[in-house]
């Protein structure tokens, strides 16, 4: 069933919580829209975080016009949920070095010397935090 509301249900936050990953679009005007994979967390005031780097595309895009969406999918095998949350985008400077560490444990076996390895050149860039202030949710739940 596809439902739309301004809040997340309980079903959205579990969903929400596991580690999948998300396309984010950001709003581009006349561009068309370009989903772009990403790694996100879910806040316990129901914002979505990632973080990117501050000269990034999706920045850009955000610094002309805040708007922009979060798409999150069971995967195949698993009952139909998708939820999609829309909203404006606050750039924020701190806190993106924190959240990209507890993302790499959420999505990469950190025991493995070569992820540790990832994480510290991860760590090593310069980066920002997205912050996703849901406005709308859609969903459908099957």
């Amino acid at each position: 069933m596809s439902a739309d509301s301004t809040t997340l249900t309980d079903e959205d936050r579990t969903l929400l919580r596991r580690p999948l990953h998300a396309f984010f679009t950001a709003a581009a005007g006349p561009v068309p829209p370009q989903p772009r994979p990403v790694w996100f967390e879910l806040a316990d005031d129901d914002t979505v975080q990632l973080f990117t780097g501050p000269e990034s595309l999706k920045v850009r895009h955000l610094r002309r016009d805040p708007r922009a969406s979060l798409v999150v999918a069971a995967p195949v095998g698993e009952r139909e949920h998708w939820v999609a949350v829309s909203g404006p985008v606050t750039v924020e400077a701190d806190g993106a070095h924190e959240l990209a560490a507890r993302l790499a444990a959420r999505y990469w076996d950190l025991d493995d010397p070569a992820r540790s390895r990832d994480l510290e050149g991860l760590l090593a860039d310069d980066y920002v935090r997205l912050v996703l202030h849901p406005e709308q949710v859609r969903r459908t739940v099957f």
